[in-house]
């Protein structure tokens, strides 16, 4: 039995204890078992939450470091990049601009929310207006070490971006300690993230027993909403990826039939690698130049992953629902700025340290407290799949799209 499977078992027994204990033992029981549940999972939830600063720094430096040094100067590698970048900003958006409106007409329980967090969903937290430059100042970190100490996740990553593209100027030989210090760091944070997660089941049995003491059975009516929510989301991108196919890549029923065997690999496999022979079968059904596809699909297999800045973003704006805290437009403009860190650093990771790598910085820039995330975490099992399905779908779609570009391109510069 896999890690992600013990721990979805863990949610399971936890959220039942915590709806049986009260049942069998009255309020007294229900008190005593709150006093130890609480704290056992806060401090597993503690334990995560120091290693995501250096681990961010970590995964940031070499992301970046690889992105640049993969593009190696091509036309096509460079093209790729910037296609990659401005679909992950469409995803970023796009979450923005759905997941707030399929909240609104369909939000979260409102009893169970309330049990959680203390605030119904759809009561927005107060929040006092925001100075423009203040925020633009906030991004650029005047101390960083001052930053990294109070846990500002989004100055961190300013820094650690800058310093990366810096770096990238440098001659090898300076380049490359730079580059083996972060990779150690990383390496070592994964290392002790690994023996955090040793004690995953134990850390989240904990907290959905507090869960389940509050909420009662309520708390599985919570969960089953945010996965359907989360998969609302992924499913609607992967639309939005078909209307682009529409409009610039030729035609979108061609590309369904060509992209559904890589598909079926995706649901199977939950591995974009694993899906690329079918991903190439299905560039050679439709045609499109091996010049284009053999540098674009390694490229985006590697590093593009279109489905991460809306499910992490959606993640994030479902635990601020449950808040009652609606971020406003700078702090949304944060947060997608910390989506596109996260998208770049954080591919080849195992699901379950890409979640919270990934969301706690989002959460941190947006103001949404991190605390439920180890629950969300735990049923990523079902919504896992949609987000290989649609970064699958994507790296066919974007090299079918790059190919029509630069075929419109070439036959406008012979004319």
């Amino acid at each position: 039995m896999n890690l992600a499977t013990r721990i979805f078992l863990a949610l399971l027994a936890g959220l039942a204890a915590g709806a049986i204990v009260p049942m069998l033992g009255g309020p007294g029981v229900s008190a005593a078992a709150l006093a130890i549940a609480e704290p056992v999972g806060n401090l597993w939830l503690q334990a995560l939450q120091m290693t995501i600063i250096p681990l961010i720094a970590g995964l940031l430096f070499t992301g970046i470091a690889e992105s640049v040094g993969t593009a190696g100067g091509g036309k096509v590698a460079g093209a790729a990049l910037l296609s990659f970048l401005v679909l992950l900003l469409v995803s970023a958006v796009w979450a923005i601009l759905f997941v707030p409106q399929l909240l609104s007409v369909w939000p979260a329980p409102a009893q169970a929310a309330a049990a959680l967090t203390g605030t119904a969903p759809g009561t927005a937290a107060t929040v006092g207006p925001i100075n423009v430059g203040d925020w633009l100042l906030s991004l650029v970190p005047s101390n960083v070490f001052k930053s990294l100490a109070a846990g500002d996740m989004l100055p961190v990553v300013v820094f650690v971006s800058a310093f990366a593209l810096a770096s990238g100027r440098l001659p090898e030989r300076q380049q490359a300690p730079l580059i083996l210090f972060f990779e150690s760091l990383k390496d070592a944070m994964l290392v002790l993230v690994g023996w955090i997660f040793v004690l995953g089941p134990v850390g989240v049995f904990a907290l959905a027993m507090a869960v389940g003491l509050k909420a009662g059975l309520a708390a599985f009516g919570v969960l089953a909403h945010y996965v359907v929510v989360l998969v609302i989301a992924q499913v609607s991108l992967i639309l939005v990826v078909y209307v682009l196919m529409a409009f610039f890549g030729g035609g979108v029923v061609r590309f369904a039939r060509a992209v559904l065997p890589a598909q079926a690999v995706a649901v199977s496999t939950q591995s974009s690698i694993a899906s690329l022979p079918a991903i190439y079968e299905g560039a050679e059904q439709l045609g499109l130049p091996e010049s284009v596809s053999r540098v674009v699909l390694p490229l985006a297999v590697s590093i593009f992953r279109i489905t991460s800045p809306c499910a992490n973003i959606a993640v994030v704006l479902y635990v601020g629902h449950l808040n009652g805290i609606a971020p406003g437009p700078l702090a949304l403009a944060a947060g997608v700025l910390a989506a596109l860190a996260a998208a770049v650093s954080t591919g080849g990771l195992p699901g379950s340290i890409t979640f919270l790598a990934a969301t706690v910085p989002i959460a941190n820039a947006m103001g949404v407290p991190v605390a439920a995330l180890p629950l969300l975490l735990a049923v990523e099992l079902l919504p896992d799949i949609f987000r290989t399905l649609g970064n699958v779908t994507a790296d066919l779609a974007v090299t079918a799209i790059l190919s029509r570009r630069l075929k419109l391109e070439n036959a406008a510069a012979q004319v």
